[in-house]
């Protein structure tokens, strides 16, 4: 790791004095470390992050070194060394622009994952799947491997999906016939209404030259959709670009030799006229303090939103066409993977509620950008190579989705970070994804052996993603955007998101993710003491019903009672017991009540929340249950008799309201009971003297 000292760091958007530390240059990263203040402050920025890297002449401060990102981060360093500065600058410049793919920090870029991690990580995301999920195979669509080895078209994925009628000839005929053997395949089919969006570039026609497998194939095309008598062929670039092209043998369909196509122009600009409009539009962004004219002006002058106007209006006129006029559409550009692959995944996105989550995006971008040919590494400019062939082709498609963002708050299930971290992982070859020019690329550099795909990484951070404002996946269907000049805006968070100077410094978003996050800490916290609550108020495990408590007192009690006495262990009737004193010696009862209660102490009713009850029994008389039952002071009347019925009391221990019991039981002296003191005889139970004949036992009003 080299690194040099005593290097400053502007902001250009502050005028206080600029920051004094290290400067580290390692195998992927410079590395910017602040010496000044006590908390360390890092800036990290990815070699394959920079564009530009320009060398200023020397300056009163020192030798300027200005570093110019891919992701729009703008670094201005002063170096003390001209000859220092030099070298860094050279340094970057191989760094930053490898010539050889294996050089991309992709292959060296190792974390702890296992072999079998880095696989799964690759199958996570799978664009043939989605076809499943449109219905695919049916009975017009077929899924084929007849590309397996590429030989019909190097640049297209090993498996597409074409009409099921056409037979293997018609296909490389008409492969044979287009830009790049790019023949016409599914995008997208609609499964109410049959309608399909497919893909292809243009044809190589010239003024005159047809070519009869071309048109079996867009007849068989239309045929897939019997609810519609045409079909649309979508020519994103505008006329004159067109006419020009068929001067070179190439061009567009002769609505002569196609059966029921109808054709259109969409007037999406070139690779060459996007790489100038974001040029232009950069240079407005830097500047530092315009006015709001010159800002404007210059935003006008770019053309930036008017090209992101072009793509969404391509979209929406797709959407309409299949969701309004049930109307199949064939999308095509020059080489269909530039403006197809923007206005068929925007048309996507409008239709398909699906393409607006996470995975849905991901499969998108797998499905029709990676898949389908897009030349990440040339359109970002992986390795040194011909700069003209950079354009922000992806970054357009991007800014499509955040304004339909902006316009549709709550339908989509990701945020404008999501979008951002995707964008930088693009340019970063942090990934395996977006190396190559097409799939058979990635293959021959055995992608998927030797590096990690961006979906895992980016699943598991999907909290950070989430729109809090997301209403579901079946809230909003068919999206139907405003294209008016003012519904089209400039995304800031995009192309000056590095800029610290800038106000506000917290977003809406920023504000509703906190916000959420406190609400989960606080729901969590209530769940806890919910818990706490419940477990509190349930009764322990030793439980029991009226029905069991009454089940155990019967083995004390007798079954039927017809002894009330039978439970303490004494034989005889009261008379005779009366007559021989076993009544009245003292401690008997007490012992024989005292073991009873010892056994059901611990009993718990959990029917009637009767807690040892039995240690509060009041006997009166010949051991009635007085007061209503007596039962420890907290069951009503009514939950009283319930239990004296659950108890299976009967016979000789008739218990009424009034707890009074008559028969020819005599009690002869209350104090002869010998009942213990929580057990003892009620003070308003009325116990008179009892005559051997018959006992008087009533309750005192």
């Amino acid at each position: 790791t080299d690194h040099t000292k005593n290097v400053k760091l502007l902001d250009r958007y502050v005028s206080k004095k600029p920051a004094n530390g290290i400067l580290y240059l390692t195998a992927t990263h410079l590395i910017y470390v602040e010496a000044s203040g006590t908390a360390r402050k890092e800036t990290w920025i990815a070699l394959h992050h920079i564009a530009t890297v320009e060398k200023l002449p020397i300056t009163s401060l020192g030798c300027p070194l200005i570093l110019r990102c891919k992701n729009f981060r703008v670094a201005h360093f002063v170096l003390d060394s001209d000859l220092v500065c030099h070298e860094v600058y050279i340094s970057l410049l191989k760094l930053s622009q490898p010539a050889l793919p294996e050089d991309l920090y992709a292959f060296s870029y190792n974390p702890k994952f296992s072999k079998e991690m880095r696989e799964s990580g690759w199958r996570l995301i799978d664009p043939i799947s989605d076809f499943g999920r449109m219905g695919i195979p049916n009975r017009y669509w077929t899924i084929t491997d007849a590309n397996r080895n590429y030989e019909i078209c190097s640049t297209y994925p090993r498996e597409i999906v074409v009409p099921k009628s056409v037979t293997l000839g018609t296909v490389v005929g008409s492969s044979k016939f287009r830009s790049k053997e790019r023949v016409p395949v599914l995008s997208y089919l609609c499964k109410e209404n049959s309608a399909a969006i497919c893909r292809c570039s243009q044809p190589l026609s010239g003024f005159y030259t047809r070519c009869v497998d071309d048109e079996l194939l867009l007849e068989a095309i239309s045929q897939t959709n019997p609810g519609s008598q045409f079909m649309y062929v979508v020519d994103t670039r505008p006329k004159l670009n067109a006419m020009a092209n068929r001067a070179a043998g190439k061009g567009y369909e002769n609505e002569d030799n196609y059966a029921n196509i109808r054709f259109r122009f969409m007037g999406i600009e070139n690779i060459h006229v996007m790489r100038s409009s974001l040029q232009k539009l950069l240079e407005v962004c830097e500047l530092k303090t315009p006015t709001m004219s010159e800002f404007l002006s210059g935003l006008e002058s770019s053309g930036w939103l008017r090209h992101i106007k072009a793509i969404m209006d391509a979209g929406i006129f797709i959407t309409k066409a299949v969701k309004v006029e049930k109307a199949s559409v064939l999308v095509h550009c020059s080489d269909g993977w530039d403006r197809t692959a923007q206005v068929c995944s925007v048309a996507s996105i409008l239709l398909d509620p699906f393409y607006r989550t996470f995975k849905g995006l991901m499969i998108l971008i797998e499905k029709e950008w990676i898949s389908m040919g897009h030349k990440f590494s040339q359109r970002c400019g992986h390795l040194d190579g011909d700069s003209k062939e950079v354009s922000p082709v992806f970054t357009q498609f991007l800014d499509c989705i955040w304004q339909l963002m902006e316009q549709f708050p709550c339908a989509f299930e990701f945020n404008e970070n999501f979008l951002l971290e995707i964008h930088d992982h693009v340019f970063s070859c942090q990934f395996g994804n977006f190396l190559g020019n097409c799939q058979k690329d990635l293959e021959d550099l055995r992608i998927y052996e030797k590096t990690h795909s961006v979906w895992p990484f980016l699943v598991q951070r999907k909290s950070d993603f989430r729109n809090p404002l997301y209403k579901g996946f079946t809230m909003y269907g068919v999206l139907n955007p405003s294209t008016v000049p003012y519904n089209i805006q400039f995304w800031c968070g995009m192309y000056n998101r590095f800029d610290k100077g800038l106000q506000p410094k917290q977003s809406m978003l920023e504000s509703l993710l906190e916000i959420k996050k406190q609400r989960a800490m606080l729901e969590t916290d209530v769940h806890e003491l919910e818990k706490k609550l419940k477990a509190r108020d349930e009764p322990p495990e030793d439980i029991c019903t009226c029905s069991q408590l009454g089940n155990l007192l019967s083995q004390h009690l007798g079954s039927p009672l017809t002894n009330p006495l039978g439970f303490m262990g004494i034989d005889g009737d009261l008379n005779t017991l009366m007559e021989n004193g076993t009544l009245s010696r003292e401690g008997g009862l007490r012992a024989q009540m005292d073991q009873v209660k010892s056994q059901c102490a611990d009993l718990h009713c959990d029917c009637c929340r009767i807690v040892g009850s039995l240690r509060a029994i009041n006997i009166s008389g010949d051991v009635g249950i007085s007061e209503a039952m007596g039962i420890s002071g907290d069951m009503s009347t009514s939950e009283a008799t319930e239990f004296s019925r659950d108890l299976g009391i009967s016979g000789a221990m008739d218990i009424s309201e009034a707890t009074g019991i008559s028969g020819n039981m005599g009690i002869s002296e209350t104090r002869d009971l010998g009942l213990p003191g929580d057990m003892g005889i009620l003070g308003d139970t009325g116990i008179s003297k009892a005559s051997t004949n018959e006992a008087d036992y009533s309750k005192k009003q």
